[in-house]
């Protein structure tokens, strides 16, 4: 089925086709009808898998249809990044319309925000922290809204938004359309989703629990004293484009980062303690190849819009089973093939065991070949597990044999 067929307006349908799409996802193909109906929505998708245009066509064919210089398209977005990333879509999505869009977000000065909500918008992308200071100041008035999407719901839970959510969902007419996208539905976001939703129909695509097929993933284990040369003797033999490098905390990223420039990696570090406009840099440069290695914490595992990422190390096993899963959705996305390699220290067994189980699946356990290993407990207990989930040998990835000598690519 192509865009064409679903009754989108012309003037998105010439945005549709300006970006190059020509075939829905599967969350397109079902999403879309449904709200062009008119119907609420709870959505879920692995990443990658074109979420904003599944809420964003519909919504945005519909509201050109309503009176102008009135903000009635409301999308909550958790981070700054996402909300840039969503701007970003509907201006792309729009340009064929005279639909407004402006961006609300902390960390950066509230002049040019006022300015765009005082010349008029139909549509506002936001976090909501940064939103509820615009409504205090008397600056937005939520009173027209017909469209309120309320994405990364179970994110937003995470990061403690949801109190605020409420506050937000308070101040918009009862009578809107509301979408809410969520990978997860823990007890306090269904709480919401009776609360602000009418009857919502579900659309669920893929497994939840499921990283992409196209992904192979293999464990590292190691002495807690060698991870950080064993992660620099990775990056010399694998053959990679460019690699996230996931990290537990922020001075974590900042350490590694650090070690990483000083053997002369073109490295980026994104985290909540970098400024805007530092996140900006980071992402645009990684996107254009100015990096080839960004160092992270979780703030970069969901929803931000990074293509053609060919590897995902875990320097730090993630203590969330569903964050292991949202790393590895960086890579391997549209049916691409990517890597994932994990390194595991003796406190990260229950961590790993949990991960294992949410996924339904044993990750080899590989040795590189020519490193020379301190001890540690791991190999023992990697050596009782049964031949065919054992694998200290070399392992095909799409990269290349890593445990070999590799060229890397440049």
């Amino acid at each position: 089925m192509a865009f064409g067929k679903f009754g989108l307006a012309s003037q998105v349908m010439e945005g549709v086709r300006a970006m190059g799409y020509v075939d829905p996802t599967p969350i397109q193909l079902r999403a879309i009808p449904i709200l062009l109906e008119g119907k609420d929505l709870i959505g879920s998708a692995q990443t990658g898998t074109g979420k904003t245009a599944a809420f964003a066509l519909p919504m945005l064919s519909k509201l050109l249809d309503a009176p102008r210089n009135l903000a009635q398209m409301l999308i909550l977005e958790p981070t700054r990044e996402l909300a840039a990333q969503v701007e970003t879509a509907i201006r792309d999505f729009t340009r064929f319309t005279d639909l407004r869009v402006a961006v609300l977000y902390g960390g950066v000065g509230y002049g040019k925000q006022k300015d765009a909500l005082r010349d008029g918008v139909e549509i506002l992308v936001a976090t909501p922290g940064r939103l509820l200071d615009h409504c205090q100041q008397k600056a937005l008035n939520l009173g027209h809204i017909r469209y309120l999407v309320l994405d990364e719901a179970d994110r937003m839970l995470d990061m403690g938004f949801l109190p605020d959510v409420r506050r937000i969902v308070e101040q918009c007419p009862r009578e809107r359309q509301t979408a809410l996208f969520s990978a997860t539905i823990p007890a306090q976001i269904e709480t919401l989703i009776q609360w602000a939703m009418r009857s919502p129909e579900t659309v669920e695509i893929g497994m939840r629990r499921s990283p992409a097929e196209t992904v192979k993933h293999v464990l590292y284990p190691v002495a807690d004293s060698q991870k950080e040369a064993l992660l620099l003797e990775l990056l010399a033999r694998v053959d990679y484009e460019s690699v996230i490098i996931f990290c537990r905390t922020k001075d974590r990223a900042d350490h590694v980062s650090a070690v990483l420039k000083q053997k002369c990696h073109a490295v980026a570090v994104l985290h909540s303690n970098r400024t805007q406009q530092e996140r900006q840099r980071a992402l645009e440069g990684f996107r254009e190849g100015k990096f080839e290695v960004l160092v992270a914490t979780d703030i970069a595992s969901r929803g931000l819009d990074i293509a053609d990422v060919t590897h995902v190390i875990n320097y730090d096993v993630p203590q969330h089973p569903e964050d292991y899963v949202h790393r590895i959705g960086r890579t391997g996305r549209a049916q691409a093939s990517g890597d994932a390699l994990t390194l595991m220290v003796a406190e990260d067994r229950q961590h790993m065991a949990a991960i294992e189980r949410f996924i339904g699946q044993t990750i080899a356990r590989v040795k590189l070949d020519g490193f020379d290993y301190t001890y540690t407990a791991l190999f023992d207990e990697t050596d009782k597990r049964s031949a065919h989930e054992t694998k200290f040998r070399a392992v095909r990835l799409s990269g290349g044999y890593y445990f070999g000598p590799t060229k890397r690519r440049r």
